[in-house]
């Protein structure tokens, strides 16, 4: 009797470029297209482990940079690995650091070698290198790893070329560093917004073998089109039975367009971090629940949605949370907007099962246009798009 590996990907049908699969994992399966929610700090924030599942996330991240920092891998690997310290049984993805590294670290000096940075928390001083990474994410005990890569300004070309190289090297590092073979390792490709460096990372890559591939240093300011074209660049590029992973992006609209790419899987704080500011996501738009026209309103967020905050509680409800400053209107909103994008990356999986992808593309985009959202958006690209620190 053969046994299936630990990591698996099938891919289960197309529907011109989208694709649903479905990747095994030792701690089960994860269906594609599918929306991550991001637990930085070992925890999703506001989201009990028990709403996660109610919601049928699959799959959380957590992130490398700050479990270092605050309270250490060791520590996390000593009380029984990351699923055991936050109480979560599905897989777990972490990625390398880098972007933090980038975005919020401090004095950042990167060399052949590594990076040095110090602590946005306390500025002591610490080096990142490719095997110091998978060290950390090997203590943490994830289902998926990622390689350190360096995240750049994505309209710098000569920059981009300098960076790409480290990036390459480091890959190449991070392979011969892991020693678990319970982790599936993703290469990441980069290249700012540049064709020609898109092309080179990912021909570079796939001759590696990685068992999944990231695509980074997207959603850091450059235009939705620019992020569409360099998808459309990478897309046929890399191994059809390997899973694609577009990090740090994660709106209604990002997850159609992405899937519409080739992407199978998404992560962004977005949700969560709109639910602080009493913001909740519809499949049409942004509500903006401090508004006063909301005050005397009944109905639920958003009209037929299934999740917790909708079935129960009304807009005028949630918009007293939020104006009292009351923790259940984060608890209500991110429990919400998670369940708008897991939704819609189930939506997404069962049209392309049935080979309806463009016609739910379709819909979705006439929605939008047509929606009640105060802030819904369109898909011109004219706009900049902005990946959240993880925080």
């Amino acid at each position: 009797m053969t046994t299936k590996p630990a990591f698996q990907f099938d891919l289960l049908a197309t529907d011109g470029r989208a694709r649903a699969g479905l990747l095994h994992t030792p701690h089960g399966q994860v269906p594609t297209p599918i929306f991550m929610p991001v637990g930085t700090q070992a925890t999703v924030k506001a989201v009990s482990p028990r709403d996660l599942e109610n919601l049928e996330a699959r799959v959380v991240l957590a992130n490398t940079y700050h479990l270092y920092l605050r309270p250490g891998d060791e520590r996390i690997a000593r009380l029984g690995g990351l699923h055991a310290f936050m109480g979560w049984d599905g897989p777990i993805l972490t990625d390398s650091g880098g972007y933090q590294v980038y975005s919020l670290a401090e004095r950042r000096q990167v060399d052949a070698d590594g990076v040095t940075f110090r602590s946005h928390i306390d500025g002591s001083e610490h080096r990142f290198t490719p095997e110091k990474v998978i060290a950390i994410q090997e203590n943490l005990g994830a289902d998926i790893i990622v390689c350190l890569d360096e995240c750049t300004v994505p309209s710098d070309y000569d920059y981009n070329v300098e960076a790409l190289a480290r990036t390459h090297a480091w890959a190449e590092r991070c392979q011969a560093a892991q020693t678990r073979d319970d982790q599936a390792l993703f290469g990441i490709v980069q290249g700012g917004v540049f064709p020609d460096l898109r092309e080179q990372s990912a021909r570079f890559l796939t001759a590696r073998g990685f068992t999944g591939y990231a695509i980074g240093g997207l959603s850091v300011g450059e235009t939705k089109m620019e992020m569409h074209a360099m998808l459309e660049v990478v897309d046929p590029l890399l191994p059809v039975r390997r899973p694609r992973y577009l990090m740090g992006v994660g709106t209604p609209e990002d997850l159609v367009e992405g899937v519409a790419r080739g992407v199978d899987m998404f992560d962004c704080v977005l949700p969560t971090r709109m639910a602080r500011t009493g913001t909740a996501l519809t499949h049409t738009g942004r509500i903006n629940l401090r508004n006063a026209r909301f005050a005397d309103d009944p109905r639920p967020i958003e009209a037929g949605c299934a999740c917790y905050a909708c079935t129960h509680f009304s807009r005028g409800y949630i918009r007293h949370l939020v104006h009292a400053r009351e923790i259940l209107a984060h608890q209500l909103l991110s429990i919400h907007n998670l369940h708008v994008l897991l939704a819609i990356a189930r939506e997404l999986r069962e049209a392309i099962l049935a080979g309806g992808f463009q016609a739910y593309r379709e819909g979705f985009w006439q929605a939008v246009a047509a929606g009640t959202g105060d802030e819904a958006s369109g898909q011109d690209g004219r706009g900049p798009v902005g990946r959240v620190p993880g925080k």
